[in-house]
């Protein structure tokens, strides 16, 4: 067998259903492969990280890991940003690159440079194929390495005289069940009796407990044992936010309605922490108390030294909590009940405001009122990232899918593109800024080939709002942060879709229904005034 299909018949046994790529010359011989298969189909982009984007969301909503395909030199260069966007945000994916021959080749340096060796320190492995016989055994390793927790990217690069070779070994090997470790049993009993001992106990919700295991586990424990909770930016949704329990998201460290109620709290149990966030709350020596309950031990620094570890399968050690815990007539959680009402009553009046350009507040509720439960908010990286995280209530784990691990501009469009790929069925918004879109905007061509339906909501101020806003509050003279657009509702057009201006805030709400009620892609272009309601940042 030819070891480039080979190759793709390992993939079948995986599972895999996508492969996004930008092609390349090395890549062709797996390419020609990949179109012989019944099972997987190529989805082109027009940018590397266009398809690795892709592919790391559609880890990231299926727990399995996405596959990318590009080729040697700038192709895999240009893959880099997605590639480490994967990496932080703990999402599986496959990386697949293309290589000039290895035994010989007559085009001397021409665009080679060590891929292997650059990916290796964002990767979870990075390892070049140079025995065709060794393909099913490094794909089903690379898959088995991805998928495992803590998530992440492995790298295969394919040169192209391997790919041409004929096989002796053409062993699939099975994909097995991997049941996780489970945490001891006495790291259970100490936890219950903390929490059992403590006074205000809050929940905590990391990146790490946005799985769908622990997502119903959580919910249990929140139903039977009614302990306010709270996440931070990357665990939004795993227990739904409009439960009454909600004290908010940790967009920011310190100074919000949240931060009362976290120093309120004698016990802290932290579900899923994971160090690529800021961290949520600031430890201090004879404070609250913290269990960190995760797959994984803690990571010890001065701001975050938990009193328990429950090291193990997150949603086993729920369950166990659950089972073994009731509502303890000492607990007293009123003073973050009169927190949230405070919270509740400051988002009423921000959110009312009917100033233009549209303020942040003001939009996210115009979203909330119209959008379904069951749909996908998709962010890009900005100002306006920190309002959604705050203040849109999301109620399933990939309702309001953002990057608060690199936190990189661009991804916002492509995530809504996996997104509409994973569910086609449901509706689906990528917020972008002006800056951040047209860094990957043309990747509207992809999803129009696709014959995607979504929606495109284009965040209008000119400049780059979060780096303009923290240089004047360091004090900085306004400088370097500026620029101009393109007539968005034109540029629209051009790719021979509907484009739409907000020119006041009665459009607003009305735009966005018709756009919901309508199929296709849709650009809505919305000004936004990103200095409102800011002072809650410190």
């Amino acid at each position: 067998m030819k070891a480039s299909d080979l190759f793709v018949k390992a993939l079948e046994n995986e599972g895999v259903e996508y492969i996004f790529t930008v092609p390349g010359e090395e890549t062709l011989d797996l390419i020609d492969s990949i179109r012989k298969s019944k099972q997987i189909k190529l989805v082109v982009l027009r940018h590397e990280q266009g398809a690795g984007f892709i592919a790391a969301t559609y880890g990231r909503l299926t727990g399995k890991a996405g596959v990318c395909l590009v080729t040697l030199g700038p192709g895999a260069t240009n893959l880099m940003t997605a590639t480490a966007f994967a990496q932080l945000g703990g999402m599986p994916m496959v990386v697949i690159s293309g290589q000039k021959s290895i035994k010989k080749h007559k085009q001397g340096e021409f665009q080679i440079i060590d891929v292997v060796s650059m990916m290796s320190p964002i990767t979870k492995m990075a390892k070049q194929i140079v025995n065709a016989n060794n393909i099913t055994s490094l794909v089903r390793n690379a898959f088995h390495i991805s998928e495992e927790e803590r998530p992440g990217v492995v790298h295969l690069e394919l040169p192209e005289d391997i790919a041409k070779e004929l096989c002796e070994s053409k062993k699939i090997f099975e994909v097995n069940e991997v049941i996780r470790p489970i945490a001891d049993i006495e790291a259970i009993k100490k936890a219950i009796i903390l929490i059992q001992n403590s006074v205000s106990p809050l929940l905590l919700i990391g990146a790490g407990a946005n799985r769908k295991r622990v997502s119903k586990a959580l919910n249990k424990f929140v139903e039977k044992l009614k302990i306010p909770f709270f996440t931070t930016q990357m665990g939004k949704g795993v227990v739904d936010e409009k439960n009454e329990l909600f004290l908010g998201t940790a967009a920011i460290s310190e100074g919000d309605f949240l931060h009362e109620a976290i120093k309120s709290a004698d016990l802290i149990i932290n579900a899923g922490h994971d160090i690529v966030e800021k961290p949520p709350f600031l430890m201090q020596k004879n404070k609250a108390k913290v269990i960190h309950i995760n797959f994984m031990s803690a990571h010890i620094d001065d701001t975050y030294f938990p009193n328990l570890e429950v090291i193990g399968d997150i949603a086993h050690s729920f369950e166990r909590l659950t089972n073994n815990l009731k509502i303890e007539k000492k607990w007293n959680f009123k003073k973050f009940k009169k927190i949230k009402e405070n919270l509740i009553k400051d988002n009423k009046k921000i959110e009312s405001d009917s100033s233009f350009p549209v303020s942040l507040p003001r939009l996210i509720r115009e979203i909330q009122n119209i959008f379904p439960n069951d749909g996908i908010l998709t962010l890009d990286n900005g100002l306006y990232k920190i309002w959604f995280s705050r203040n849109y209530l999301s109620s399933h784990p990939s309702n309001l899918l953002l990057d608060n691990a690199l936190a990189t501009m661009g991804a916002g469009l492509s995530s809504a593109i996996a997104s509409k790929i994973v569910y086609p069925n449901k509706k689906v918004i990528a917020i972008c800024g002006d800056g951040g879109f047209l860094m990957n905007s043309q990747e509207i061509e992809s999803a129009r080939r696709l014959n995607l339906d979504l929606i495109i909501m284009i965040l209008v101020d000119n400049a780059y709002g979060m780096i303009k806003w923290k240089q004047q509050k360091l004090g900085y003279k306004d400088y370097g942060m500026t620029f101009q657009n393109p007539d968005f509702e034109k540029y629209a057009q051009s790719y021979n879709i509907k484009g739409y201006k907000i020119k006041n805030l009665n459009e607003l709400g009305a735009t966005i229904s018709e756009c919901l009620n309508n199929k296709g892609i849709k650009i809505i272009e919305i000004p936004i005034n990103y200095d409102k309601h800011f002072g809650i940042l410190k």
